[in-house]
């Protein structure tokens, strides 16, 4: 698994968001990215995290941040999601697990004592340059977005 660190080049990608419509990294040169993985729509962490973001927007936006959700679901289910709980930000459809092996965010997990491979939650975050300034690894899903407004700093 590639691991990426602070201050490297964040990987040049492009994806489907819940739409259809491609999304690249160079879309947004010039602006400050967060991209957070996270494990699957509609399950309990994964909802509280994005809803905290949700309710966090307004301030994510006022410091020219652009949100990026990636997970392996399809188009359908993001939208879903998205429709579900009013998020105002769009979610890449990974269903081949390019963008997690690219960010080197799927590996082996244990839980409950099974072993499997999975999506680790990790959020990289950017500058305009698009270099990682941080990365949160297990971001809390319930004050995710104070996390990512303290690495930006100001």
């Amino acid at each position: 698994m590639k691991h990426l660190k602070i201050g490297d080049q964040a990987p040049e990608f492009t994806s489907k968001d819940q739409n259809g419509s491609d999304v690249h990294l160079s879309d947004y040169k010039g602006k400050r990215v967060v991209v957070y993985f996270y494990p699957k729509d509609n399950t309990p962490g994964c909802t509280a995290q994005a809803c905290n973001l949700r309710d966090n927007y307004d301030a994510i936006v006022e410091k020219g941040i652009v949100i990026l959700g990636v997970s392996m679901d399809d188009e359908k289910k993001h939208q879903n999601f998205i429709s579900k709980f009013d998020l105002p930000f769009p979610l890449i459809a990974d269903t081949e697990k390019e963008l997690l092996h690219l960010f080197g965010v799927w590996g082996e997990k244990k839980f409950m004592g099974k072993i499997y491979d999975g999506i680790h939650r990790t959020t990289f975050v950017m500058d305009e340059d698009h270099t990682i300034i941080g990365i949160i690894e297990k971001p809390k899903t319930k004050d995710h977005a104070r996390e990512i407004l303290e690495i930006y700093g100001d």
